[in-house]
């Protein structure tokens, strides 16, 4: 939030600084957007009013303007320093125990639906659930070597939440991932233990085994995810293998 509001006031330092467009009286002019000094302008007040939207704030445009005109024009403030300094804050304040009541009406609400899908989908056909609470299901059996905790595994996966949503794919983006099997969310680090080499798996992940109450957007706070997980193969163990023969 507070770089969100310091993004507001540099876009109204920087319009101030624009002395070539001082005497244009920016609350009644009608501009062309032929020139760069045109688009620039134009371009600090889409982004400024994309801020504003994204973040729900409470914004009066016709107060921005007035105090953009007069900021520009070198008119005398029509509020004291003290207040402006004191409303932004208060304005941070809000906005921060609005954005927090949110996160925590979607934890709980994301806690519900996790627990709800995951008492669901355990009892389908082959669904394994562990004791930690992990789910999975085997979609094609491998014939490989299982990876241990500290081994750098290739994969190809997709992840989803629970009501499809895409957030991350290594097929979407064309090539295989690589990495430590201790350096993953909990849940995978645990699947990829039990996993040979050749397998494909799909994992159901609650929230304490992934991301938790912190989430990681798009990832929301408390999200069960959903992964399909193509476990390709061990870095190293080619070689191994090879040195053997």
């Amino acid at each position: 939030m507070k770089k969100r509001l310091l993004c507001l006031a540099i876009a109204g330092i920087v319009l101030v600084g624009c002395k070539e467009e001082a005497a244009t009286d920016v609350a009644t002019a009608t501009p062309t957007f032929e020139s760069s000094t045109n688009q620039a302008s134009y371009g600090m007040g889409l982004r400024v009013g994309q801020q504003v939207k994204e973040t729900s704030m409470p914004f009066d445009s016709d107060s921005f303007v007035a105090g953009l005109t007069d900021g520009i024009s070198g008119a005398e403030p029509k509020v004291q320093e003290e207040q402006i300094i004191a409303a932004m804050q208060k304005l941070g304040e809000d906005m921060q125990k609005k954005l927090q009541a949110e996160k925590t009406a979607a934890a709980e609400n994301n806690k519900t639906e996790g627990a709800t899908f995951l008492a669901a989908n355990g009892a389908k056909d082959g669904v394994v659930t562990t004791d930690s609470g992990l789910q999975y299901k085997v979609l094609t059996k491998g014939e490989g070597t299982k990876p241990s905790a500290t081994s750098v595994v290739e994969v190809n996966y997709r992840g989803t939440l629970i009501d499809g949503t895409e957030f991350d794919s290594s097929y979407t983006r064309g090539e295989t991932a690589k990495f430590p099997v201790n350096a993953v969310i909990a849940g995978w680090t645990e699947a990829l233990q039990l996993m040979p080499v050749g397998s494909k798996w799909e994992l159901y992940i609650p929230s304490e085994l992934a991301y938790g109450p912190a989430g990681s957007p798009p990832i929301g706070p408390n999200a069960t995810l959903i992964f399909e997980v193509d476990l390709i193969g061990i870095e190293g163990e080619k070689a191994a293998t090879d040195a053997e023969k």
